[in-house]
């Protein structure tokens, strides 16, 4: 049974497109940048700050993990600027229904009015301390009509009886409508030429390099410009991108090779939905209202959540063909936009924040074929800016960090100095703020890939894991882990960066709180 579907990667670029009114004429000429913001809280110049990362948070289980990170976070909020978010707001399919309990709750005290949750609509949040997101896949996940009838019809029962609830109505994301609407200035929503034009002026007033663009103001307004954007906080720019749109798989060659593992993964797919069944049953017979039948309720979840997650990258490897579409207008932008910050004489360093990792050791993403594709669509993206820049980098990394969600875990990985220009960068997977954590896989800490360009398709170590905070033990061993970061950035240029983990575990039925030793980069 398909629990969740996802759109065609054209349909996502042309939805989201549609919702901030790209390049309409009244944007055009006013000479607005829609991929642009200044976050205008008075402090962004200063050469000190702090932020904060979370990740694949925004689930409800009996425990409530993402709301005891997001007390944990609250000791740190007044003195970071703001919280960057890696993707997964809400589960299961991103849909408006869950913003209330799955968001707004969790994270009342970011929000203007928090103390009256009731009265805050998930389209129309003003962040006291700003939270800035990434889309993530399951932001973008829809349900199935056949099974959103019969889960939509059944929830007021689930609700009632406790009943397996496993974050599935009547409601998808609709091609993440719901983010949109949540995060982003809905600019499809003004009806006439003049109310746009009316809200234009009155909120996209700061100005760039590249133009007008618009002006995050925390407590008074507080929306994103587009999908993918940048904004310059203390001489550090930011580069929030979606990989939802470049991370189709290639194509499965047409050669003897293809065709066998073609076989071998529509064989997987059958075994999987084996699985699937036999999860379903397991879970038929336990109640919620039991706490441990709770917990192995959670668990199961949990396996189903990522037995879709693999089915659904399997058949984007079955599907895909010369007639896959790939965001290269995104990625355009992000190699003409670094290779400016490089030539901009007060910046100090350089950020990147997305949902899929390129680079990861956790069990169920470290081999899928989409970390993959995210891997190599940004290596050529590097590439292309290393040898426009040249010398000019001094033997710097071409971003100084990589931060990273989908992958439920905390993790620090180095690449390596492979000759290309995903080099020597350090990357952060922030993914651990909520879902149930994931095991390390049992390959170790060492990434290898085969480069086929080389003679003799020879393999080579591309990147070390040097931390890995995830789910370990067994039976009543088992240690959960939920985790978010804290950034402190330093004065000087280029800037150093000191990265402090916290995580909330729970073990045994009980939650104990740690800060884990900094991380110097």
């Amino acid at each position: 049974m398909q629990f969740i579907s996802d759109s065609p990667i054209s349909v996502k670029i042309e939805k989201m497109k549609e919702r901030v009114r790209w390049r309409h004429q009244s944007i055009v000429k006013r000479g607005i940048d829609q991929t642009s913001m200044v976050l205008d809280d008075g402090k962004a110049n200063s050469s000190e700050f702090s932020f904060m990362v979370i990740g694949d948070s925004g689930s409800l289980s009996h425990h409530n993990p993402q709301r005891r990170v997001a007390e944990l976070m609250l000791p740190q909020r007044d003195e970071c600027s703001f919280v960057l978010h890696t993707g997964d707001v809400v589960y299961e399919v991103g849909s408006h229904e869950y913003y209330p309990q799955n968001f707004i709750e969790p994270y009342r005290e970011f929000l203007q009015g928090g103390e009256n949750l009731k009265r805050i609509s998930y389209d129309r949040m003003i962040f006291e301390r700003p939270i800035l997101p990434v889309l993530g896949n399951h932001d973008y996940y829809d349900v199935p009509w056949m099974y959103r009838l019969v889960t939509g019809s059944t929830l007021p029962l689930r609700r009632l009886f406790g009943y397996k609830d496993i974050e599935v109505g009547w409601h998808g994301s609709y091609q993440g409508n719901a983010y949109a609407k949540a995060f982003m200035d809905y600019l499809q929503a003004f009806n006439s030429p003049e109310n746009l034009e009316h809200h234009l002026d009155e909120h996209y007033t700061a100005k760039t390099d590249t133009g007008r663009c618009l002006r995050y103001e925390p407590g008074i307004f507080t929306r994103l410009p587009n999908r993918y954007y940048t904004f310059r906080y203390g001489g550090i720019d930011f580069f929030a991108l979606d990989s939802n749109t470049f991370n189709a798989p290639s194509p499965l060659p047409a050669t003897k090779e293809g065709e066998n593992y073609r076989r071998e993964l529509e064989l997987r797919e059958q075994q999987i939905e084996q699985e699937e069944m036999q999860l379903l049953e397991a879970i038929a017979p336990l109640n919620q209202d039991i706490p441990e039948e709770a917990e192995e309720i959670d668990a199961l979840k949990a396996k189903l959540q990522q037995i879709d997650e693999i089915k659904i990258d399997i058949e984007k490897q079955l599907t895909s063909d010369q007639s896959t579409v790939v965001d290269f207008e995104q990625l355009d932008w992000l190699k003409q936009r670094l290779i400016e910050s490089w030539n901009t004489d007060e910046v100090r360093g350089r950020i990147i924040y997305f949902h899929h990792p390129p680079y990861v050791t956790e069990a169920s993403k470290w081999d899928q074929a989409q970390t993959l594709a995210v891997r190599h669509r940004l290596r050529d993206c590097f590439n292309a800016v290393s040898k426009t820049l040249g010398s000019q980098t001094q033997g710097r990394p071409i971003i100084d960090l990589i931060f990273n969600g989908h992958a439920h875990c905390l993790e620090h990985l180095r690449t390596n100095d492979i000759g290309y220009g995903d080099s020597n960068i350090n990357c952060i997977v922030s993914g651990g703020s909520g879902r149930r954590p994931r095991r390390q896989r049992g390959e170790g800490s060492e990434l290898m890939e085969t480069f086929r360009e080389t003679a003799g398709n020879q393999n080579h170590k591309v990147a070390d894991s040097l931390l890995y905070v995830g789910r370990n033990g067994y039976g009543s061993n088992k240690r959960l882990p939920y985790t978010f970061v804290r950034v402190d950035v330093q004065d000087g240029n280029p800037a150093k960066f000191i990265i402090r983990p916290f995580v909330a575990e729970r073990f045994q039925g009980e939650w104990s709180d740690r800060e884990l030793e900094s991380i110097v980069i």
